[in-house]
């Protein structure tokens, strides 16, 4: 008995994980399959007749109409990305493949759902740029932005200074409390760092117990001396008590202003670096003392 593929299609539609929409001339669902109440928790009843764009995320709406506009000129639109609002309001993220056909007069979408995938690009993109033990910006970011400050500085001929901080006597935690407690600590000088900072500046870990911050904007070498007295009096503060008694540890920093210490990221780089060494070598003599 020969199969009626015809009558199959409806079924075979409505098996498909995938969400397929056929849209009007006039952007009205005409037709969704099954899958839309999984996609966007509305079921097929209660987004026929309605139009889609009323479903689209509000920032996206435009370069969807565009999108639309594109389509229903003959262009297929296999590799278009947007966000939906589904019903309980949590936002899609949508991938679609479209195709418009002139002789019925409908716009036929098939809509994946890629949310997944997208946290998925945002959690790697995210790896790539930061420290995945303190959330903070990481050394090959920190290299770029340092690089677009030093450019606006020469542009607009202002001032940014670069900080290097180190964590003294660190290894004696690690070897005394453990590398998990050593961690904990990190995290705490991360986390003092970044919200005693201005927003429009970047604290970066670049391994290690070394820190490093670019102010930028900065006025004179005064407003720099007032940050630093200001980073170590927060890092002056005692530890919680989920420390066990611990105390935190005191940090050296190392400082270098553009243009006054060097006009190239090398030589600045150099001169914070050696100068936090120079602090750090004269704390360890008083600790001694």
């Amino acid at each position: 008995m020969p199969v009626n593929i015809e009558a199959l299609a409806p079924k075979l539609i409505n098996l498909m994980l995938d969400t397929v929409f056929v849209v009007d001339s006039e952007n009205h669902i005409v037709f969704v399959s099954d899958s839309c109440e999984k996609l966007l928790g509305y079921s097929p009843a209660e987004l026929i007749g309605t139009v889609i764009t009323d479903y689209m995320h509000p920032e996206d709406l435009a370069i969807s109409k565009a999108s639309i506009e594109r389509v229903m000129k003959g262009q297929p639109h296999i590799d278009f990305r947007n966000r939906y609002l589904r019903k309980d309001g949590e936002v899609v993220y949508i991938l679609w493949s479209a195709r418009w056909y002139e002789e019925e007069q409908v716009r036929i979408g098939v809509a994946r759902d890629v949310s997944a995938l997208k946290q998925a690009e945002d959690e790697l993109r995210f790896l790539a740029h930061h420290d995945p033990l303190t959330g903070l910006t990481n050394r090959s970011l920190f290299n770029d932005r340092l690089k677009s400050a030093l450019n606006s500085a020469r542009r607009h001929k202002s001032h940014f200074a670069l900080l290097f901080i180190d964590v003294n006597n660190f290894k004696n935690i690690n070897d005394e409390y453990g590398h998990s407690m050593g961690d904990r600590v990190l995290r705490a000088v991360a986390q003092r760092l970044q919200n005693h900072l201005r927003e429009t500046d970047t604290v970066a870990r670049m391994g290690g117990d070394e820190f490093t911050v670019l102010l930028t904007d900065i006025q004179s070498v005064d407003a720099v001396t007032n940050v630093v007295q200001q980073i170590m009096t927060v890092m002056s503060e005692p530890l919680g008590t989920e420390f066990k008694g611990l105390e935190m540890p005191s940090c050296s920093i190392g400082v270098a202003c553009y243009p006054d210490d060097g006009e190239d990221i090398d030589t600045l780089l150099s001169v914070a670096d050696s100068n936090m060494y120079d602090i750090k070598r004269r704390c360890l003599e008083e600790e001694r003392q």
